[in-house]
């Protein structure tokens, strides 16, 4: 069996090496190969393209790189067209992976796409370019597939891999241990993002925020986790400028120990908060993108949600501050943070709202994706 991967940047590394590795082991001989980060290196997929080359966010950003992105997908598709695969899964980064997937569709090769873009929250017109692109849509959080159905996607519901994969942690020191920490006073995580273009927007904020913090609770601790030596150098430049006598641990990856030892986080909207959620931790959410993009998203009334971080959404109200583009700033992050640091029955409260999400996310999703993508080609399950 030949299965294509493409997964763009490491949170969807991450979701398609869960569904490769149970791939593997209801076919063991399958060949898997197509765009792939470590993890999915590591389950077992040949990449065709490093991902880093795909990695790239909001409006501005890709129009910079469109030559580039272009040529990229073209040659997938040429290649996709020439190998044949059985089924070619797209993992998120729909504009990118859709079109790929509906070229390939209407060449005969089945297609997959795992983890639904947001079109219930925002550029809803999208839903009939997904339409086009795929056979099946693998929907990882429970109220988008009845919104899917009725516009006509085939999907099914399988749940998040992160719920199954991370477990909710109430005591934080074996992480501090396993980190090098100290096991007792404060820790605060600071985690401004797995893209090079969101560490440039948010290093700065968050290490304001941090010193904020520090000046007003001097037994406070930090901690970051860093996934790539490009992130580091970017991060450790930012901390040089902005923060340099910071009591500051590095991390190389390991983000999860770094939430769960935490006492509170500081995050960048996007996957982190989730695991943030997952793990049961407090947060404060900041975000920037470059100010064209946000302009033209406020303009023209793109986002029809009322929050930005997915736990506030999963959640159903802002349990979570977020703190977007000109309010990511010290002087109301702080705040916010020590909040949650000096009112213990407030972060106590957190775990249990967290816990209730956990519950609904976990349905064995890698297994459930796996099952579906095997049923589509008719290979069945063993």
């Amino acid at each position: 069996m030949k299965i294509g991967i493409v997964a763009n940047e490491p949170s969807g590394d991450l979701l398609g090496a869960a569904v490769a590795r149970e791939l593997k082991i209801r076919v063991p001989d399958a060949l898997m190969r197509g765009v792939a980060g470590p993890q999915l290196q590591a389950a077992g997929c040949e990449t065709l393209v490093p991902m880093e080359r795909l990695s790239v966010m909001g409006l501005i950003d890709p129009l910079l790189r469109l030559g580039e992105l272009l040529r990229i997908r073209r040659d997938l598709i040429r290649y996709f067209l020439d190998w044949r695969p059985d089924v070619v899964i797209g993992v998120d980064a729909p504009d990118f992976n859709l079109r790929m997937e509906r070229r390939l569709r209407a060449a005969g090769i089945r297609t997959v796409h795992l983890v639904s873009p947001t079109v219930w929250a925002w550029r809803t017109g999208r839903v009939r370019t997904i339409r086009k692109s795929v056979d099946l849509m693998l929907s990882i959080f429970p109220f988008e597939e009845d919104f899917l159905r009725r516009q006509g996607v085939p999907v099914r519901y399988i749940g998040h891999p992160l719920a199954d994969e991370i477990s909710l942690q109430c005591d934080p020191e074996p992480a501090r241990t396993r980190l090098g920490l100290p096991p007792d006073g404060p820790v605060l995580a600071l985690l401004p993002g797995s893209r090079v273009s969101e560490m440039r927007l948010l290093a700065g904020p968050f290490l304001q925020t941090a010193r904020w913090c520090l000046q007003r609770c001097p037994d406070l601790r930090f901690v970051v986790p860093l996934v790539t030596p490009t992130l580091r150098e970017i991060f450790t430049a930012t901390l040089q400028r902005e923060a340099p006598a910071l009591p500051v641990t590095l991390v190389d990856g390991r983000s999860r120990d770094t939430i769960a030892a935490a006492d509170c986080v500081l995050t960048a909207s996007g996957t982190a908060t989730l695991e943030t959620l997952l793990i049961g931790r407090p947060m404060v959410v900041g975000y920037r993108i470059s100010p064209l993009t946000y302009r033209l998203i406020s303009g023209l009334r793109l986002v029809k949600v009322p929050h930005v971080a997915m736990a506030n959404l999963l959640v159903g109200r802002e349990l979570a501050p977020e703190f977007i583009q000109d309010l990511c700033r010290a002087e109301l992050m702080g705040p916010a943070v020590l909040g949650f640091l000096e009112d213990p029955q407030r972060a106590r409260d957190v775990p249990a709202a967290y816990l209730k999400v956990r519950d609904q996310l976990r349905r064995n999703a890698a297994s459930e994706a796996a099952d579906a993508v095997l049923e589509l080609v008719g290979r069945g399950t063993t």
